[in-house]
């Protein structure tokens, strides 16, 4: 019998709206994946046809995928009507080298290619990895000049990762988009493998389920499965939130937040502080977004973690020896920035006026882990500055740029006893945003002639940082001149949000965004700006620009140049000692 010409089918994917995607034939993990050996993932075959589990070959390096892995494979006739497909779970490759998978069934064909690597021995006994969530480079300059202070051009100090002798330049991009979010991003830091906007802990396949999609295993699971580290999360989010989510979840869509607050308890993380109670009490409970009657927080206590509501029982139970697991929340949804915490009281601070600040939760997660003689991995996430660029929102945005590098610097003295410690501050993505210029309230003429630039821009008179580094002023009458890159209609006032976050746009009765008119009436020369966005979208946007890495300690002379981001977790896993030797 004559065999059938083989079709050679890049294995590539398709993306449509975020509801929805096209895809063709393809193999999990996709080409020039980057595996670490002895970590557990999923491989899955994907074929355009409807086939039998007999037509199909698959061979892993020349040999049948059996004489190689034991799992078992599943097989699916026709998969949402779009072909069959073989999946085959927790698969381990215990040795280093290339690998290539091959997939043959009648006229298709799917080939991939794959790096295996190893690690060395363990390196570093704890890592504490800072997340400035969509911090970009104006970010940090803003924060410098607010908390440092800057004279005849020369900054009168410095931030806390400023002088960290090693720097790398990250590329964020995901395996769907050139554009990121922070699920994928950050699942790129505690898996080592690309994957799509919206989705952590998986590849994007075409499973219908948001749960059935091909795994592969995050940091905290292989440190829990291999070693009898401790390890801790830390966000000023929703601990459902993107960059918390990804160290535990599997899921297409990040939004899956009951299942992400399940994933945390399951975890076995010893140490879990941040917002977002709302998804850890029984649905009956006021205030809860659970569609069922699980009580997280008494599961939490019964599994012997002591429990914070307050910054107050925070420092109580990380100050007491006995405590060995912690588990604090302290507002139903995000917690609120430093800037209203400590000075204008906006937003949620007088409903919730008892929440730790970032500091405060690094300090205790700190005391929590340090006490277990095996070591550490703690994530702190510093994600309001993200959630204050998209609204346009720079000067709450350098406060809690400001509250990272304070909590960086708990860090550090924490390094200075303990120098096996290695300390790693990068964002997940970036966003637009640059210093331009001074506005100069004593300028005539109208708002935008307020802008003074190169020589006529001089310096902006905040006054003197206070022992926290943060001004006890913004709305001074030299102010920094930001503007971001990316935004929607919207009224620019050049003065600081006073009475709460920017909201810069709102919606018209045809359902497009438009500039948000209380603006306007709040300041009668505000300057309409048209937006270069998607009128559908309400905020701006993050970028593709690459992000800063700053790092001290063993291991952080590795990061250097430009580097994509997946690479991030294979440093943290080589100074680990965690793959296969």
């Amino acid at each position: 019998m004559k065999t059938p010409r083989l079709i050679r089918i890049a294995s590539f994917i398709f993306f449509g709206s975020i509801t929805g995607f096209l895809q063709a034939a393809a193999i999990y993990p996709i080409d020039q994946a980057t595996i670490l050996a002895g970590s557990k993932f999923d491989i899955k075959i994907e074929f355009n046809t409807v086939i039998n589990l007999g037509d199909a070959e698959i061979e892993l390096n020349g040999a049948p995928i059996n004489k190689i892995i034991s799992a078992q494979p599943e097989f699916i006739s026709n998969e949402n009507g779009k072909g069959s497909s073989i999946l085959y779970r927790d698969v381990q490759l215990p040795k280093a080298g290339k690998y290539q998978i091959v997939a043959r069934a009648p006229q298709e064909r799917l080939q991939v290619n794959w790096d295996v690597y190893a690690t060395g021995p363990r390196r570093v006994k704890n890592v504490i990895l800072f997340i400035g969530d969509g911090m970009t480079i104006a970010n940090l300059t803003t924060a410098r000049v607010l908390s440092k202070g800057i004279q005849e051009g020369k900054y009168q100090g410095r931030l806390a990762f400023d002088d960290m002798p090693s720097t790398a330049m990250i590329g964020t991009s995901g395996s769907d988009s050139l554009i990121t979010d922070s699920a994928n991003s950050m699942s790129a830091y505690t898996t080592g493998h690309k994957t799509a906007v919206n989705a952590m802990g998986v590849y994007v396949s075409r499973a219908g389920d948001n749960l059935s999609h091909p795994k592969v295993e995050t940091i905290a699971e292989l440190i829990k499965r291999n070693t009898k580290m401790a390890v801790g999360i830390v966000s000023d989010a929703e601990l459902e939130d993107a960059t918390p989510g990804a160290m535990v979840s599997h899921t297409r869509r990040r939004a899956d937040k009951q299942y992400i607050a399940d994933q945390l308890l399951s975890s076995g993380a010893e140490v879990i502080l941040g917002g977002g109670s709302a998804y850890f009490y029984p649905q009956s409970t006021k205030g809860s977004r659970r569609k069922d009657e699980k009580n997280l927080v008494e599961n939490f206590k019964l599994k012997g973690y002591q429990l914070a509501f307050t910054k107050q029982e925070l420092l109580s139970a990380s100050e007491s020896k006995d405590t060995k697991k912690l588990f604090g929340v302290f507002h139903p949804d995000n917690m609120d920035g430093s800037l209203d915490r400590l000075y204008l009281k906006k937003n949620t601070v007088e409903q919730f006026p008892n929440q730790p600040d970032l500091t405060e939760m690094t300090q205790s997660a700190i005391d929590v882990l340090s006490r277990n003689p095996n070591g550490f991995f703690l994530m702190v996430e510093a994600a309001l500055i993200d959630k204050f660029n998209h609204p346009l929102d720079w000067e709450r945005a350098a406060f809690d740029t400001i509250m990272l590098s304070n909590a960086v610097q708990i860090a550090k003295d924490f390094a200075k006893t303990h120098p096996d410690t290695l300390i790693i501050v990068t964002p997940d993505h970036t966003h637009s945003g640059s210093i331009s210029g001074v506005v100069h309230d004593d300028k005539p003429g109208p708002l935008r002639e307020k802008v003074g630039i190169y020589a006529e821009a001089g310096y902006p008179n905040y006054p003197k940082a206070d022992i926290q580094g943060y001004p006890n002023k913004i709305d001074v009458s030299k102010r920094i001149a930001f503007f971001y890159g990316n935004y929607p209609d919207h009224y620019e006032t050049l003065h600081p949000k006073m009475d709460g976050t920017f909201v810069p746009a709102v919606k018209d009765d045809s359902g497009k965004y438009v500039a948000n008119p209380k603006y306007l009436q709040l300041q009668e020369d505000a300057i309409h700006v048209g937006g270069n966005l998607p009128s559908h979208q309400e905020s701006g946007v993050h970028t593709a620009d690459d992000a800063v890495l700053n790092a001290m300690g063993p291991g952080s002379e590795n990061f250097k140049g430009f580097m994509d981001n997946t690479e991030v977790f294979k440093m943290m896993v080589q100074s680990l000692g965690l793959g296969s030797k």
